[in-house]
């Protein structure tokens, strides 16, 4: 019996092709952000280009241990940190006050693919659960100021899970294992839906559930047959007739 479907956020619900920007560029007024609110009251930080770099060199050593280990970099822990070794006091300012300071929201030129709320409807009208679980360096509350501003929070009243939540990146099977228990379902009751063949589908799969690969681009060969997902689709709405033949009745 179907119970639950899990899904990516980032090119699986939300469309990122419209991004035009270089990140680094991006992200540097919301760098910018942090730091006058550091030194709002007194000149701690005494140098941007310094402290964005500090951030940077951070990110790359957080991303690179992550991709061996599967060990979540943290967006928040990173400011901090990158915050205090460029001459802030150890402990002035929290993980929490950095990333609000931060003020993630959502990134201009991205959308969400056309018939996702539709598709997301449907699942909640028959009673489907619904969840989020994303290899995200910004802990979940941060993506969700994000996902509300597309409009689509309301489709994921349960749960929404990021990488920095649990400390673990997808493929890992704790990430799938902390969500699957949150909404109360076995993995045999649910299915994921991601675009990425190793940590979506590969994951999904280690974890107990059927994994369905969301293609949005050309997709590599899958490691000379090694994953394999259970099913394909290029629009999200095609999720749905493949329930239908591996739950029969789920929508009643």
């Amino acid at each position: 019996m179907l119970k639950a479907v899990l899904f990516d956020l980032d090119d699986t619900l939300l469309d990122w092709r419209g991004f035009q920007q270089e990140w680094p560029s991006y992200e540097q007024h919301m760098l910018r952000r942090l730091f006058d609110h550091v030194n709002r009251d007194e000149a701690l930080l005494p140098d941007f280009a310094a402290f964005e770099n500090e951030f940077r060199d951070r990110t790359r050593e957080g991303w690179r241990n992550g991709r061996g280990t599967l060990i979540a970099p943290h967006l928040g822990m990173i400011l901090r940190e990158s915050v205090e070794a460029q001459g802030a006091p150890s402990g002035r300012f929290s993980v929490e006050e950095c990333l609000r300071a931060y003020r993630w929201g959502a990134v201009p030129g991205t959308v969400i693919f056309p018939g996702v709320g539709e598709t997301l409807q449907t699942l909640l009208d028959a009673g489907i659960k619904t969840a989020i679980v994303t290899n995200a360096y910004q802990p979940m509350w941060v993506r969700d100021v994000e996902i509300e501003q597309h409009g689509i929070l309301h489709y994921f009243p349960e749960c929404r899970i990021s990488a920095a939540d649990v400390g673990l990146l997808k493929p890992h099977p704790t990430i799938f294992e902390v969500t699957l228990r949150q909404l109360g379902v076995k993995p045999d009751e649910a299915v994921f839906v991601g675009d990425n063949p190793i940590a979506d589908i590969a994951g999904g799969q280690g974890a107990g559930m059927r994994a369905v690969l969301r293609v949005t681009t050309p997709t590599p060969p899958m490691l000379s047959g090694l994953i394999v997902p259970d099913a394909a689709i290029n629009e999200l709405p095609e999720l749905l007739p493949i329930l239908d033949e591996w739950f029969p009745g789920w929508r009643a």
